[in-house]
């Protein structure tokens, strides 16, 4: 069976990193004022350190595509030329586009770099495809909106144009993503299309009547409203054998905005099932979609990709994505007793971590690294003086000791152990 990429979000550089430490063939990244997704925390990727995350991706042997696929203003390609030769100099593998200015920009200034069309664009056909690879592009993102036979149906038309297809992340409530929601009920604040989406299809909603004004009704028999507008996240990792038969190139996640913990957990996930069908195509993947309820989620769709997406694909009672096991803490660094001057003469292994979430003595945590994934039982907590604690609670910095210890804790990660039931 052919080879397909892994490609995740990188939001900012550790993210980046984690995501191909842990398995991604490529990662999207884009810049605030060019993006479809304003990055907030960490060390986001701006044009100053552009390069650098460029460098840092082929450094640990992957691909690094950039997100210029907002609808572009006047101003917005006055600002594109003004930086055109940053991102010459940056060297993106290839550069995602929605809008024809900016294609056209990139064909003048970058005529070398690779063009993929994102799913702005709405592309539901083969003529469609063949409209894009006559202006240059090397690749199309097709729209979620898609069942995987017409998806098989357009690679057979365009054998020669590289296919990539989003399996797992948040849903717009719109068609291809192209809302503007956000832009009325903000007056204009947050533009969606440009980076900055409230995301109103998350939020809760009543009726009111207009000849009653103050009394509102509501949707459901629900003390929390209905998200009347909200999708349910879309999870197709159960059906990575008929996407790679239908021939798609590229496997993406959505999700730059989402945690260290969750880029994580799911680029390992999908790269470990991807690595078993590709060696057994009768492989069961229902595992996987389990280990996927570990991480943020509205409850799971197969959306449009069966071709039966209906009421049950939009979930009417969740507006945040919840998680089927919580992020406790990541691995920052290994010492002994000795190296932190602690009165002990034990020289036993410490972990200094981060805490996310309240850590007791005694607990059992799953912990997973790129390679691994196992159960260990933390048996000492010390702080940073190096005194004995019975708890380490959420954003300490602490030292921890295990009875079983990863081989690699670079980039490790611990989470509480198995699915709670909260996660459909």
């Amino acid at each position: 069976m052919r080879k397909v990429e892994l490609l995740m979000p990188a939001g900012n550089l550790e993210k980046l990193e984690y995501a191909v430490r842990y398995g991604a063939d490529a990662v999207y990244l884009g810049v605030v004022d060019f993006s479809l997704r304003a990055m907030r925390k960490g060390e986001i990727i701006t044009l100053e350190n552009l390069k650098s995350a460029v460098d840092l991706a082929h450094r640990l042997g992957a691909k690094a595509y950039m997100t210029l696929n907002i609808f572009a203003f006047n101003e917005d390609i006055k600002n594109l030329e003004s930086c055109i030769e940053i991102i010459k100099d940056a060297n993106p593998d290839a550069i995602l586009v929605s809008d024809f200015g900016i294609l056209r920009l990139l064909k003048k200034y970058m005529p070398d770099t690779e063009l993929h069309i994102s799913t702005q664009t709405n592309i539901l056909n083969y003529e469609c495809v063949k409209f894009w690879q006559d202006l240059g592009a090397t690749r199309v993102v097709l729209a979620r909106e898609l069942s995987i036979p017409e998806i098989a149906e357009i690679k057979s038309k365009v054998p020669d144009m590289e296919i990539e297809c989003f399996v797992h992340g948040s849903q717009c409530v719109s068609f291809s993503g192209r809302c503007l929601l956000s832009d009325y009920f903000t007056n204009g604040e947050r533009k969606a299309n440009h980076g900055n989406c409230s995301q109103p299809c998350r939020w809760s909603y009543k009726l009111v009547e207009e000849t009653r004004p103050g009394q509102y009704y509501e949707i459901n028999q629900d003390d929390r409203g209905s998200h009347i507008l909200s999708p349910k996240d879309l999870c197709l990792v159960e059906h990575l054998k008929e996407m790679i038969d239908a021939g798609v190139d590229s496997f993406k996640v959505e999700g730059r905005t989402k945690s260290l913990y969750y880029v994580s957990a799911v680029a390992k996930t999908y790269r470990n099932a991807i690595d078993e069908i590709l060696g057994n195509s009768d492989a069961d993947l229902s595992k996987y979609f389990i280990e996927l309820k570990k991480v943020g989620n509205r409850g799971y769709t197969k959306g449009f990709a069966l071709g039966n997406n209906n009421s049950e694909s939009y979930s009417y009672d969740i507006s945040k994505g919840l998680a089927g096991a919580d992020f406790l803490f990541e691995f920052h660094d290994r010492k002994k007793y000795s190296d932190v001057k602690f009165d002990s003469d034990c020289n036993d292994n410490l972990y200094f971590v981060k805490v996310k979430n309240k850590v007791l003595l005694n607990d059992e945590v799953e912990i997973i690294t790129p390679k691994e994934q196992f159960v260990a039982k933390i048996i000492e907590i010390l702080d940073e003086k190096g005194e004995s604690q019975d708890l380490a609670n959420t954003n300490a910095d602490v030292y921890l000791k295990f009875d079983k210890e990863p081989e690699d804790y670079s980039v490790a990660l611990a989470r509480t152990i198995g699915v709670k039931e909260h996660v459909s």
